[in-house]
């Protein structure tokens, strides 16, 4: 067991017990131990009740994704056992809450089973029910050798900003010494192995990848985010609804996603930089705003974290069942781009480059997240800034604009990208709306020219000069194996992590799957033995849209659409099958 980089810290029982902020805080004590964490959470779309679980991969090296074999449980319910026993990994330490859990699977004779009466314990210790997590954070602390001060830091930290009284911040922390003294004293406890990173400090942070995304806006200078609030892209609005004043952002929180769109796109007509979001369902509401800002060119920003559909759905799961819908949804042909990060550190870049993308090509920019992406926490390095610069497009100067007499908003150019003009400047006045419009903005009636031809050439030679700005397909791993595996999104960390154990993998992801780089993944493709295509909806989207540009069949497919993401487990196994 001491040979071991990684292991697998899982929390589980009702809604309201607060699995997610202990794991959270035993995240970021990993990170302010220099180890590495990636933290999940799984629950059901209610207040109380159900189950609730967190889990935390912890570990000396980066972490891409989360395992599906359990080293340390604690079960706070007889539903939290149930469901996670047949993950237990041989030789695995269950702690039960013995006033909740009354059943024990006596086959499981590799696990070690530890009763915890918590309720007694912290009635002992005059400690509030709410905080049994807290006593659980001292005990785990022994598990993985953490110094209490360093956790009793993050507790703090935790709190602190999130405005809770000293009081409050006190007892929590003495909770914590309770459950470590517990665990050392009472149930004998010591670090059963030896997780101690070997790197050197480095500035590291740890976020999920709606901050990711929510900072990657503030870095581009966004002055506008509206939004009604839609499982699991609600938190992008929190987060800049608390930091706009600081930002000088206007966040606003519409009364429904029909009213979000649009005023995302009145802001970026009068020259601020834009950006809405929602998941699949709200954008259903969204769609006839999309076509507004591809008529009137003006540029935008749209996040869709994916949930499972059709409808309400899974409120609460992950899924990447959106690509195919987003890439064709609207009345008529226009272009747009889907960015789709993998992870925290891709939803920020990928945030500055969409921003940047809508300026410089004037179009709605997609970034597709899942709730994977959107609300798990992994530990990487800080951003580098340095290179990233912001671009505007063409947004012409009140210089320029004086020395054109006659300025067309929508002029035909070899390009496809008109000249822009903002409110307010002379010789810059325009008429916008979502009429098919001749080069001044206004509406073409009747047939006796050729503008209604020209205006849709104009926009869609857009496509012709955009690959070059997107993020191209990269290949991981060796370049002559006997099997690829090709994925985007959220597949990236999972079948990263499972190439750890495996030989003779290599994987493609695909940053950008609209519009797809033809020329780069055939380059890609071209010597591959075996391919199979792997992501997490029905039908293999991205497949299908792949068969639509390359001159290639991919009958090989793995889907997963239970509402989860992959585990490393899983690509293992098909891997070992193939071969």
């Amino acid at each position: 067991m001491k040979q071991r980089k990684t292991f697998t810290w899982k929390i589980g029982g009702e809604a309201g017990q607060g699995q997610q902020v202990a794991g959270l805080i035993l995240g970021r004590t990993c990170l302010s131990s220099n180890l590495f964490s990636f933290i999940y959470s799984e629950y059901p779309s209610r207040l109380r009740g159900g189950l609730v679980t967190n889990q935390v991969s912890i570990s000396s090296e980066p972490v891409d994704a989360i395992s599906k074999k359990i080293d340390f449980l604690f079960a706070l319910s007889q539903p939290a056992l149930d469901s996670c026993k047949k993950d237990l990994n041989n030789n695995a330490l269950v702690f039960y809450d013995s006033n909740k859990v009354k059943e024990i699977d006596k086959s499981l004779k590799k696990i070690k089973f530890i009763p915890l009466s918590l309720r007694d314990l912290a009635k002992e210790n005059n400690i509030n029910a709410f905080m049994l997590n807290s006593l659980i954070l001292g005990i785990s602390s022994v598990l993985f050798d953490f110094d209490i001060k360093l956790l009793k830091g993050e507790i703090r930290g935790f709190l602190g900003e999130n405005n809770k009284s000293e009081d409050l911040i006190k007892s929590n922390e003495r909770a914590i010494q309770i459950g470590y003294e517990y665990a050392c004293k009472k149930l004998n406890l010591k670090s059963l192995f030896d997780i101690k990173s070997k790197l050197k400090s480095s500035k590291r942070i740890i976020l999920t990848g709606n901050e990711a995304v929510a900072q990657g806006s503030v870095f581009s200078k966004c002055g506008f985010y509206s939004a009604y609030p839609m499982t699991p892209a609600s938190s992008i609005l929190h987060i800049l609804a608390k930091q706009a004043k600081k930002n000088k952002m206007v966040v606003n929180h519409s009364e429904d996603e029909i009213a979000a769109i649009n005023m995302a796109i009145g802001a970026s007509w009068a020259g601020k930089r834009s950006m809405t979001g929602t998941s699949g369902g709200g954008f259903a509401l969204m769609s006839e705003g999309l076509n507004l800002s591809a008529m009137s060119e003006a540029p935008l920003v749209i996040v869709n974290s994916q949930r499972p559909g059709p409808a309400t759905g899974m409120a609460t799961w992950t899924e990447q069942g959106d690509l195919q819908y987003l890439a064709k949804v609207g009345y008529g042909d226009f272009p747009r781009i889907i960015l789709a990060p993998a992870d925290a550190e891709e939803s920020f870049y990928f945030t500055v480059l969409a921003f940047n993308l809508a300026d410089i090509y004037q179009m709605p920019v997609f970034l597709l997240l899942d709730k994977y992406i959107s609300e798990s926490h992994k530990v990487i390095s800080d951003f580098n800034l340095k290179n990233l610069k912001i671009n505007r497009g063409k947004i012409l100067t009140q210089e320029q604009l004086s020395k054109i007499k006659d300025y067309k908003r929508y002029s035909f150019s070899k390009d496809g990208v008109s000249p822009r003009s903002l409110p307010g400047q002379k010789n810059g006045i325009f008429l916008a709306n979502g009429n098919e419009h001749d080069e001044y903005g206004f509406s073409i009636d009747g047939f006796s020219s050729d503008l209604r031809k020209k205006q849709m050439e104009k926009r869609h030679a857009k496509l012709n000069n955009i690959s070059k700005d997107l993020p191209k397909p990269k290949l991981f791993g060796p370049s002559n194996t006997s099997l690829t595996l090709v994925g985007w999104g959220s597949v990236k960390g999972p079948v990263l992590e499972a190439m750890k154990e495996l030989n003779n993998v290599n994987y493609i992801h695909i940053p950008a799957p609209f519009p797809l780089d033809k020329n780069s993944l055939l380059e890609l493709l071209k010597n591959t033995k075996k391919t199979i295509v792997i992501e997490n909806n029905y039908k293999g989207q991205l497949a299908d849209l792949m068969q639509e540009v390359l001159p290639l069949r991919f009958k090989q497919r793995f889907n997963k659409y239970n509402g989860q993401q992959f585990f490393p487990e899983e690509i293992i196994e098909l891997v070992k099958k193939e071969f």
